[in-house]
């Protein structure tokens, strides 16, 4: 891509919002003045090539990310988080700069690195190094791109892998043989930018995906993996993407309990909650994919995923009122309602959306906003003693109320003066 395509694509307003327009031209000035050769890269070029929105925005320095941070501080505000042994900093950005706001509210500096790694799926150890160096780290072509922003240079592309081709064509390539080997996460990445492009996994890399780089997965800690699995439940296109990953003997490596993703709750992944309810794409993703599984397989997979607990106890109670389903049908409200009143709520609108068992939305719905009217203090005011007897007596009103055999509050009345 030319030089002057380039630039309309980061001036268009469209793809890069002004006010990162107005940061990019800010930090740019600052490498000159720094003589500090400065880039965007990866996913910003990648998006920006493909005519979309940019969401990424790191920005590499040739020399010290640390003490181009400083200076960025020192001449426009904010603070900045350094982690000396990657050669990295996090500005967390001002309000305005040069009274202009801003967003993001923070971004990402690094210094450009190379790495190594000491044994496949460790954390890779990393050394300052070229944009050359720091390219060739990466994953795949289409995310081994830079653009150059200081100077004279700004709006250069720097594309030494040829992954604007890759891009061209809808492939995902990897940059050498052992790509998965030394990262398996990668594996999952490669999976995500497929499905969210539309891409293929170009034939030699997939050929990678094989029992060699398969077994790093299981080498890999549950929060890792877990971060890439929330990732790809993250996706609009998530259904295909599990399925893709099923297929391509992923899940075997991280539990040999874990199954298939179910055909049937695929549809189910893109619904967003029309009630009121407090939802993750993740957490829904792992309740439709655990739902079937005995309890032992749950827990055992939720240990190796480093499930929180919440996330565990989520899951199981999925799996429970599914099983109890068949016992509850043709309850009356108020069973249903003790049935389901200590579960978490996204609970059961996962196991409504696999059954369609109208009982479950009525009670998400309507049945657990019924309260009777009468209060603990009406009790007390009654004369009733303080104890276990107000909620039993309280539980009655409510049970009433739901079953319809206490339509007003003169008959609620009339029902407590029976149970004093």
């Amino acid at each position: 891509m030319q030089k002057d395509d380039l630039l309309r694509l980061i001036h268009d307003p469209n793809l890069l919002p002004s006010d990162e327009q107005i940061l990019i031209s800010r930090i740019a000035g600052q490498a000159a003045t720094m003589d500090m050769p400065c880039y965007v890269v990866g996913g910003f070029v990648r998006d920006l090539l493909l005519g979309k929105p940019v969401n990424d925005l790191d920005v590499i320095v040739e020399g010290d990310a640390i003490k181009f941070g400083r200076s960025l501080v020192k001449k426009f505000g904010g603070k900045l988080t350094t982690h000396d042994k990657f050669h990295t900093a996090i500005w967390h950005l001002p309000s305005t700069v040069l009274g202009q706001r801003l967003q993001p509210a923070s971004l990402d500096l690094i210094t450009a690195r190379k790495e190594s790694y000491l044994m496949p799926g460790a954390l890779p150890t990393v050394t300052p190094s070229t944009i050359e160096d720091d390219l060739l780290r990466r994953d795949f072509t289409i995310n081994c791109m830079a653009i150059r922003i200081d100077g004279a240079h700004f709006g250069e592309l720097l594309d030494p892998l040829g992954g604007q081709a890759d891009l061209e064509k809808g492939m995902i390539r990897v940059l050498h043989p052992r790509s998965f080997i030394d990262d398996p996460t990668r594996i999952f990445r490669a999976i995500r930018y497929e499905g969210r492009c539309d891409f293929n996994i170009e034939p030699e890399t997939l050929a990678l995906i094989n029992s060699e780089s398969l077994d790093g997965v299981m080498r890999l800690s549950g929060e890792r993996i877990r971060h890439e699995l929330d990732l790809i439940f993250e996706e609009a296109n998530s259904s295909k993407m599990i399925q893709r990953a099923g297929n391509l003997g992923l899940f075997e490596k991280i539990h040999t309990d874990l199954p298939l993703f179910n055909p049937e709750y695929l549809d189910f992944l893109d619904m967003d909650p029309t009630l009121d309810i407090p939802a993750s794409r993740p957490a829904i993703g792992y309740m439709f994919w655990l739902m079937d599984l005995m309890e032992d397989g749950i827990m055992s997979i939720a240990e190796r995923l480093s499930f929180t607990s919440d996330l565990t106890y989520s899951v199981w109670a999925v799996s429970q009122l599914k099983k109890s389903l068949p016992f509850l049908i043709n309850s009356r409200p108020s069973v249903w309602s003790y049935a389901l009143e200590k579960l978490p709520l996204l609970s059961i609108y996962v196991v409504y959306l696999a059954s369609r068992e109208s009982a479950l939305l009525d009670y998400l719905s309507i049945w657990r906003h019924v309260k009777p009217h009468t209060t603990g203090n009406d009790l007390k005011a009654r004369g009733l003693p303080s104890g276990p007897r107000f909620g039993e007596i309280l539980a009655q009103l409510r049970a009433a109320w739901l079953d319809g055999q206490v339509k007003n509050p003169q008959e609620e009345k009339e029902l407590l003066n029976t149970l004093l």
